[in-house]
């Protein structure tokens, strides 16, 4: 792998994840396109993943401190009561429970849990499934449109106001199912969440910040997958150099496009990616059946 193809990997991946337009429809496309299979393997995978994750921690870093405080806290306040509860069974004088989910950080740790349990067992029970698709170029076709048609429904819905305190769990373990779906290649996983947020009342500005920060445990659930799977192999230093320069591309890139994100939602424009997904799409299904066998 070249350093060239190491910034022009990192510069997809960091485009394609944030904004709705599908990191691994657009990967699949280029490695069936380009026969880039096996540029840089699951390592150079996996760090490229990271530097998006490094993108979500910089944009996100106040929430997401407060929220890991908060967890703490809920497992220690979660102890006390189980505590408490011993206590009362022994005889001894009774004492208040402590009241777990009361402000809206703790809301949104548990919000989080609750869409990462239907996303994690979908991305298990499919994985293989999911390997075997990516390798057809008419899959990511047809999701891209479907992505296409979610992009335009988005602009179209109406203006929601719910904030952690007011959203359900029944809406959060939804958002998770359509996360789950994203892994088909095609399927723009921010475009997907953000869409079922907005449909479910979210504020659009918290749908985005939802969308993103709960995709922490989806990458790193997946990371963890890739790095099981990772051999070892001798890589030389400046294969390291190339795959970090890869890695920085994609969090830097990744930055930008979270910061454009927050905008397109807040404008209603989505329409322009959806037309974008549209002609991919049609483009990719109209290669695959003209190509035929020859591109899969």
């Amino acid at each position: 792998m070249s350093l060239l193809d190491a910034v022009f990997m990192g510069l997809i991946q960091g485009i394609t994840e944030f904004l709705p337009v599908s990191s691994s429809g657009h990967l699949a496309l280029f490695q069936i396109a380009f026969g880039l299979e096996e540029v840089g393997g699951l390592l150079f995978d996996c760090l490229l993943h990271f530097g998006t994750l490094i993108a979500v921690f910089a944009v996100y870093h106040r929430d997401i401190w407060k929220m890991i405080c908060e967890g703490f806290a809920i497992i220690g306040d979660f102890f006390i009561n189980v505590g408490i509860a011993v206590s009362h069974l022994l005889g001894h004088k009774e004492k208040k429970y402590r009241k777990i989910i009361r402000n809206g950080y703790r809301k949104f740790v548990m919000l989080v849990i609750v869409s990462t349990i239907p996303t994690g067992l979908i991305g298990i029970a499919a994985s293989d499934l999911i390997e075997a698709l990516s390798e057809i170029l008419l899959v990511p076709g047809i999701c891209l449109i479907i992505t296409a048609v979610l992009l335009f429904v988005a602009d179209r819905c109406k203006e929601g106001s719910k904030t952690p305190k007011h959203v359900s769990y029944t809406n959060a373990f939804i958002i998770g199912i359509c996360q789950g779906f994203a892994i088909l290649p095609g399927i723009s996983r921010s475009g997907t969440t953000i869409t079922a947020c907005l449909i479910s009342g979210f504020d659009r500005k918290f749908a985005v910040k939802y969308s993103f920060i709960m995709s922490i445990p989806a990458i790193l659930g997946s990371l963890v997958l890739q790095v099981f799977k990772i051999e070892e192999a001798a890589i030389t230093a400046n294969q390291w150099m190339y795959y970090l320069a890869g890695t920085a591309v994609a969090a830097v890139v990744g930055y930008i496009c979270i910061k454009i994100m927050l905008y397109v939602v807040r404008e209603k424009k989505y329409t322009i990616f959806s037309i974008y997904c549209l002609v991919v799409g049609i483009v990719s299904i109209c290669a695959y059946f003209i190509m035929g066998s020859d591109i899969l």
